[in-house]
């Protein structure tokens, strides 16, 4: 498995939340969306500038500013291009 960060995925790739990464007041605010450890997400799609990013975890869609999707680190698989 390769850790990488969630705005790294590409549109329809899914990971498993491994790290949420201090990120403030808004670490926690993740963390009551649902986004914690175990739980698999995907990238449905990125706005037409790369920003934000929509996601769908727990059966909801979700949009995250690049920055918040850096802090967020993912597994995937290694043989996923």
């Amino acid at each position: 498995m390769k850790k990488v960060p969630l705005n790294e995925l590409k549109v329809g790739q899914t990971g498993v939340v491994e790290e949420v990464r201090d990120q403030g007041f808004l670490s926690q605010r993740l963390l009551e969306m649902g986004i914690i450890r175990g739980t698999p997400i995907e990238v449905i799609r990125f706005a037409p500038m790369g920003d934000p990013i929509d996601i769908k975890i727990r059966g909801y869609h979700l949009s995250l500013r690049g920055e918040e999707a850096n802090g967020i680190i993912v597994s995937i698989s290694d043989d996923v291009n």
